[in-house]
């Protein structure tokens, strides 16, 4: 839940933002992540007026308001603020009229002034309320950049995932987060994980202990956030359903209404999770750039097969 006084504290204020109603209603919660000017409510139309939105009011905005004469600016701001808005934003460091500030407080909405143009104000702020209202999602895993791909592996407590990400680490790829990985929408189909902030990049090793990964292979061995792109599910040999031996039938997952392609990878004595890890990222790296292995064998197989029938075919016809 964002509110507007965590906006007005925000690390180095990238909005220049400036309370003109002290704290009138900046605990309250905002409701959604839409900013926009009044537009035509100003005018009277308010039949489509959305009151649960951030307002900006502009130089056009604040213009037009002092081309009023006193009685018609008067009943304007009275319409306007008898919405339960959630903010009011003026831009370019615009002066606020005196009788505007004290009917916003009488009606408990604070008006915040910034110093940005009314353009680079909605670039601003409109990212900052995208990741604060994204959908998020808490998994259980470890999150690793290899080759440039995130790998998610999943899988039961103690099955190895973090002894898997440690030797990647070990091998020169990154650790994102360990255990714990908050995962963040962006847009319709990209998945940002993270690692909690408490937990700093430290990873829990059983028989050792907590570890710290910066400190012992060097601050090159970890970032802060990366996209998932594929989920490595691992599961005990013995409890593992059947495996796919060519590749060709892709299996999938869902996170956060997301579909991220998924690998399963039964672990048994001797099995090298790590080179698969890496196998599994080149992998999809050729996916991506349009090569599918699996299917270019498949049709070579098939072709294969019809010139041999091809062939059974003649002989058998032919009676020379």
């Amino acid at each position: 839940m964002l509110t507007l006084r965590e906006l007005l504290q925000r690390r180095g204020d990238p909005l220049k933002l400036e309370s003109l109603t002290g704290d009138v209603g900046l605990d309250r919660p905002i409701p959604e992540a839409e900013v926009a000017s009044p537009g035509l409510a100003l005018a009277g139309f308010t039949s489509r007026f959305m009151p649960g939105r951030l307002h900006v009011l502009g130089e056009t905005e604040m213009t037009w308001l002092g081309t009023l004469d006193e009685g018609g600016r008067s009943r304007t701001l009275e319409t306007f603020f008898g919405f339960d808005l959630p903010a009011v934003f003026v831009t370019k460091g615009q002066e606020v009229p005196e009788d505007m500030l004290a009917l916003a407080r009488g009606r408990g909405i604070p008006v915040v002034r910034t110093q940005l143009k009314t353009a680079e104000f909605y670039r601003q702020i409109k990212p900052l309320l995208e990741e604060a209202f994204a959908p998020r999602e808490t998994l259980h895993g470890s999150l690793a950049d290899v080759y440039g791909v995130g790998l998610l592996f999943v899988g039961r407590s103690g099955i190895g995932k973090s002894e898997c990400v440690l030797d990647l680490v070990e091998r020169g790829h990154r650790l994102v987060a360990d255990d714990v990985v908050q995962v963040t929408r962006r847009g319709a189909e990209v998945l940002i994980g993270q690692g909690h902030e408490l937990a700093a990049h430290h990873m829990e090793i059983r028989g050792i202990g907590l570890i710290d990964i910066p400190s012992l292979f060097g601050v090159r061995s970890v970032r802060q956030q990366k996209r998932i792109e594929v989920v490595v599910r691992l599961e005990d040999w013995d409890t593992a359903r059947e495996q796919d031996r060519t590749g060709l039938v892709r299996q999938e997952t869902e996170i956060l209404g997301v579909t991220l392609p998924q690998v399963m990878v039964a672990l048994n004595p001797g099995k090298n999770i790590t080179v698969i890890a890496e196998v599994v990222a080149m992998m999809h790296l050729l996916r991506y750039s349009g090569v599918d292995v699996a299917a270019a064998f498949n049709e070579r197989l098939i072709r294969r097969m019809k010139e041999q029938r091809g062939v059974r075919e003649y002989l058998q016809n032919d009676y020379e």
